[in-house]
């Protein structure tokens, strides 16, 4: 087995997170202002040691080679089901589920977080524990909207899973071209007989959510039908990066991380974020998030919310996680406890 290079990097940042959730939780909250970059006052090799040690960090961020195996299909969860290739606007071929019910006109699109995939994550697994231990299951989620008369459409982002790689495994976070693969599963859905007319709702979880939300702002035209969207964790990568920066003892490098991130995927990080993309969700959104996560804060998860200026007070909900620190429990909450997400769906795609 081939070991996933974000791991690699990421879990050498991430991995003692959890140990000092409170520690580093209170230390993102402090104005970036404070941040100041002490490079000119370092000797040459101690600028070309630390330039290195975040120019391996921002790739971990930045590209996904070797993604992360599929352990499970639909079949484990009694569930029929066809596999489907598509290709995104740029070339890139994309991996997908189509999970039928017999007689719905109701179809849920969904995608994954970053290094996850359609299946979900391998964490009772070597090395992929040592990023984060616990597995993920999305197909507790999509059995829970089978069973519940719904559709299912749930897709590999490039790079993940058995959809193909972009050029370099270059990976923005849901920020970057992964937008299109969101408008790809929009186009198959639309040119397939049986999926063409049916009521769409959306399950995006973290980078998935990114990549809806950015999907959104650059062809609003393909979500003035969409019903409803399910969020859960959406994620402030530049809220993400200054907590591991924090955790590594070189929170006062932060501009260089910045310049590195850049190099590798053209975007500026504190774009990263879905706050600048909140304002053109039109539909009724569901975010759940845990509000200790290790690798955010409740602040950024609530401003994120507090974005939703589009959406009427009922059309919008916010459910705090509690009793956990792991980011992954997260993702797996709702395809354990999906009444909150049925009722969701039920409620706007009647």
């Amino acid at each position: 087995m081939k070991i996933n290079k974000t791991i690699v990097v990421l879990s050498v940042v991430l991995g003692t997170l959890s140990a000092c959730v409170q520690e580093n939780q209170q230390a993102n909250q402090q104005e970036t202002n404070q941040q100041k970059n002490n490079m000119d006052n370092l000797s040459a090799e101690k600028q070309n040691e630390i330039r290195t040690t975040l120019s391996g960090l921002a790739k971990g961020y930045a590209t996904v080679a070797n993604p992360t195996p599929i352990l499970e299909t639909p079949k484990e969860y009694g569930l029929a089901y066809e596999d489907v290739k598509f290709k995104a606007e740029d070339g890139v071929e994309l991996a997908a589920w189509f999970i039928p019910v017999e007689g719905s006109n109701k179809l849920i699109i969904c995608n994954h977080p970053a290094t996850l995939n359609r299946y979900g994550w391998p964490g009772h697994m070597e090395p992929y524990n040592q990023f984060q231990d616990v597995e993920v299951k999305f197909g507790k989620v999509y059995k829970a909207l089978h069973d519940a008369g719904y559709n299912v459409f749930t897709y590999d982002f490039r790079n993940h899973g058995e959809s193909a790689p972009s050029e370099g495994n270059v990976w923005g976070q849901g920020f970057g071209d992964e937008y299109k693969d969101v408008i790809a599963a929009f186009d198959y859905v639309k040119s397939q007989d049986n999926t063409k007319n049916m009521t769409i709702g959306l399950f995006n979880p973290c980078a998935g959510g990114n990549a809806a939300i950015h999907a959104m702002t650059e062809r609003p035209e393909y979500f003035e039908d969409v019903k409803a969207l399910v969020c859960p964790q959406p994620a402030s990568i530049n809220i993400m990066s200054k907590i591991a920066l924090t955790g590594m003892g070189m929170a006062d490098y932060e501009d260089v991380f910045k310049e590195e991130v850049t190099k590798v995927n053209g975007l500026d990080l504190e774009e990263m974020t879905p706050h600048l993309f909140t304002k053109n969700i039109k539909m009724p959104t569901f975010i759940v998030q845990v509000r200790d996560d290790a690798w955010s804060t409740p602040k950024d998860v609530q401003a994120t919310f507090d974005g939703l200026t589009s959406l009427k007070e009922d059309d919008k909900k916010l459910f705090w996680i509690e009793g956990t620190t792991k980011r992954f429990d997260g993702y797996n909450y709702l395809g354990e406890n999906p009444e909150m997400m049925i009722e969701w769906f039920d409620k706007y795609m009647k």
